[in-house]
């Protein structure tokens, strides 16, 4: 009997991580994790086959699927429970507790929601996430945007259940009539060029001094309503402020970004300018704080931006030290 890591690199080395996968739901993939854990626990290794894609099947046929599955089992006992996952498709991970070990299983699915990747490998511990950030932050731009996803709970932020995204927000800019884009007919957003949102071509802002650690450039700008799952950032500025304190701002406007990995920026630097590229329906800011500079390995820290005000009708209130919330429309002066 080979021991646990020979089987892990013969066997699962040859199971096949699609990197063109589109984007996936956390319900998609903690659906299909516990029913995998079920199974392996069941010892129902045709089960499991039947969750694989064609290819997955090929390179994992059940033989071989069966023994390694059985070794782990010999080696680890079963399964016990799994922790809440890290990382972003197509290479999701959820630390798996055995009874006598832990190991990361690390799942990809394909379009369908089929298995088109497995691997287990020795657990890398998640650095925790700190629970207040050291950076002050200014909000990333001039005039006024309309929070559409921010805040604490599923309700108010669609990114809530992505761990690096938990905290994050997607901002649209308000034009002087109160709206985010030029036309109110239904009809007219629907045929909506990217130019009629206020947002798009506006200029981004650095949030704090830091070192930008990675540029994403070149991704076309979607038509409204179209979304690149396949270059979810799209354009992209990634800066680094601390050690585990790190600003990710995406959909920037192809060809607009003004800054190159390796270059330091000061708070307020224009960075490039909003646009609509990646896994974005229109133009908006993305924007959201992790504890690491590797984008999928991060861990969400709730913003706290040093002034905010808020605009409601005719009122305006300034907000210090505070964190957005979706509905509210904000600037920074």
């Amino acid at each position: 009997m080979r021991n646990l890591s020979q089987l892990t690199c013969i066997a699962l080395s040859l199971a096949l991580m699609i990197l063109n996968t589109p984007a996936q739901t956390p319900e998609a993939y903690g659906k299909v994790a516990h029913r995998l854990v079920e199974l392996i626990n069941a010892g129902d290794y045709s089960g499991i086959e039947g969750l694989f894609n064609k290819e997955m099947s090929e390179a994992l046929p059940l033989d071989k699927s069966t023994q390694f599955f059985e070794g782990l089992n010999l080696k680890l006992g079963k399964i016990e429970k799994l922790d809440a996952p890290t990382g972003l498709p197509p290479a999701v991970v959820f630390p798996a507790h055995f009874e006598r070990g832990l190991l990361d299983m690390q799942l990809s699915l394909d379009l369908s929601g089929k298995i088109a990747g497995l691997y287990f490998k020795p657990h890398t511990p998640t650095k925790p996430a700190p629970q207040k950030h050291q950076t002050q932050l200014s909000l990333p731009f001039k005039g006024q945007w309309l929070v559409f996803w921010g805040g604490d709970t599923k309700q108010q932020n669609a990114h809530h259940d992505v761990p690096n995204q938990r905290f994050a927000f997607d901002l649209l800019g308000v034009g002087p009539d109160g709206q985010t884009h030029r036309g109110n007919d239904k009809e007219e957003a629907q045929t909506a060029k990217n130019e009629d949102y206020y947002a798009f071509g506006r200029e981004v802002l650095a949030p704090a001094d830091g070192k930008v650690i990675e540029v994403i450039e070149g991704v076309r700008d979607n038509t409204p309503g179209s979304m690149n799952p396949y270059s979810a950032l799209g354009n992209c500025v990634v800066i680094q402020h601390r050690e585990d304190e790190v600003s990710v701002l995406a959909h920037f406007k192809q060809g607009s970004t003004k800054v190159k990995a390796g270059e330091n920026v000061k708070r307020g630097q224009v960075l490039g300018l909003c646009g609509n590229s990646g896994n974005s329906s229109e133009p908006h800011i993305h924007y959201h704080l992790q504890n690491s500079p590797i984008i999928q390995d991060g861990l969400g820290i709730k913003c706290a931006f040093q002034k905010v005000v808020v605009t409601k009708g005719e009122t305006k209130e300034t907000k210090m030290n505070y964190s957005p919330v979706k509905g509210e429309i904000i600037s920074p002066e």
